[in-house]
């Protein structure tokens, strides 16, 4: 935690933001844990059930290494957003840090970033929940969705401290039940360490997409700020302790579904996977734990989303009803709409969602901090070091969402037959990955 804390020559009294607000966000206390629950639970959604599928050619080597470097560097960029909101004396969500410290084109190019990654995740969530309950209930799909969405609905309109406290309670709710399943997998007769050597690092680029995906609590950063608004010290700590078990997690059911499985026989929904293999019981729990993963997710993103709304387009106070209520609409409605017209896949939905998004966050907060040291309201009695924003670090972080991103646009150019040979084909062809 030191190497990455320096400590200002001024401090901020918590009395001085005790009940602070702006015309549209409302100040609400979040404990420690409630904070690093809201970035754990944000992040272990769809990405954590798509995962394994997604490394079906590549295996788990190349997947772990991704998950620690993408891993780092989306930690560094959200304590690059940590800073900016600590040096801005209003409460603001992404998009309005952006338009203070970036202007109005970096404002709405957020805008789009969170448009586009909370819409691609809550149609997988609308589609995933209803398959899910299925599996479990036998009922239809349509209903099953509905069925999910009335905690995840509810909980979003209660707003900041009962996402907060949601979150902290089924995280630790899932935790246990990975643990559960984790030990499990390991004394199971299918499981065979040699899974985890499977695959081939040629095929490791496509993985980008869903890494990048499920490492999207950057977005709620400004959100646990204003809850640590009193403390504003435990808002990095919230955030290492949060990406640390995000990391462990994620490596655990990546490892446990592909050693149990191998890489050809895991799910599209890898959880569903554990049924399969280790009896009955274990598709209850599995099953409850993917819906747990996107119902926490689902009110990470979606809240951060909400805020997002208010913030972008100047609605004043969140806590006018028939505002909520439509914000809540627009919000909800599309993604089950899109979901159940067949319009979007589970894991396209989250390719879609994660290389829009990662690419616009791998470069703004950059700008954004650089201009809020400079333009900044506040000293704050927490800032990055020199590392993590030294030139080499950053350059990192935008060449490697760069290549990503154009990754994605050749992809996208092949699924609409403009490009006669996939990207990860060239690549091979290229010999560009050593070992195959």
């Amino acid at each position: 935690m030191e190497g990455l804390a320096k400590p200002s020559s001024r401090e901020i009294s918590a009395d001085s933001v005790e009940g602070q607000e702006t015309e549209t966000l409302v100040t609400k206390k979040l404990t420690l844990l409630e904070g690093v629950a809201m970035i754990v639970g944000t992040n272990i959604g769809a990405g954590v059930l798509a995962i394994p599928y997604a490394s079906r050619n590549s295996g788990f080597l190349p997947l772990f290494l991704w998950l620690i470097i993408i891993g780092i560097i989306t930690t560094i960029t959200m304590l690059y957003v940590a800073e900016s909101s600590l040096r801005t004396k209003a409460h603001h969500q992404l998009s309005g840090l952006a338009r203070k410290y970036v202007g109005k084109v970096g404002s709405w190019l957020i805008f789009i970033s969170i448009f586009a990654n909370t819409t691609g995740a809550l149609i997988a969530y609308m589609a995933g929940s209803g398959r899910l309950m299925n599996v479990l209930f036998g009922i239809p799909n349509q209903l099953g969705s509905i069925l999910f969405a009335i905690p995840a609905v509810g909980i979003l309109y209660a707003g900041l401290k009962a996402i907060g406290k949601g979150e902290k309670y089924i995280s630790i709710t899932m935790v246990a039940l990975i643990l559960v399943l984790s030990f499990s997998t390991i004394f199971n007769v299918n499981t065979k360490i040699e899974h985890l050597m499977e695959g081939r690092w040629s095929y490791m680029i496509p993985i980008i997409y869903l890494v990048v995906f499920s490492y999207s609590a950057q977005y709620i950063v400004p959100e646990i700020a204003r809850g640590l608004a009193h403390k504003p010290k435990e808002l990095p700590k919230a955030i290492m302790i949060g990406m640390a078990c995000t990391f462990i997690l994620l490596t655990t059911v990546a490892l446990s579904v592909i050693s149990l499985a191998g890489i050809e026989g895991v799910d599209e929904i890898a959880t569903i996977t554990w049924g399969k293999y280790l009896g009955a019981w274990a598709a209850l729990i599995a099953n409850f734990f993917a819906l747990c993963a996107m119902l926490t997710s689902y009110w990470g993103l979606a809240g951060s989303y909400f805020t997002n709304i208010f913030d972008q387009f100047k609605l004043g106070s969140e806590t006018h009803k028939l505002r909520r209520l439509t914000v809540l609409a627009v919000i909800c409605v599309p993604p089950f709409i899109l979901a159940y017209r067949e319009m979007v896949s589970f894991g396209r939905a989250l390719e879609f969602a994660g290389a829009v998004g990662g690419v616009i966050l791998a470069v703004l907060p950059i700008i954004m901090l650089k201009n809020a040291r400079k333009n900044g309201d506040i000293q704050p009695d927490w800032q990055c070091n020199r590392l993590i924003t030294s030139v080499p670090v950053q350059t990192i972080i935008v060449t490697l969402y760069v290549f990503a991103a154009l990754y994605a646009v050749s992809d996208l150019l092949y699924n609409i037959n403009l490009l006669p040979t996939p990207v990860e084909e060239m690549l091979v062809s290229l010999n560009v990955f050593i070992p195959k």
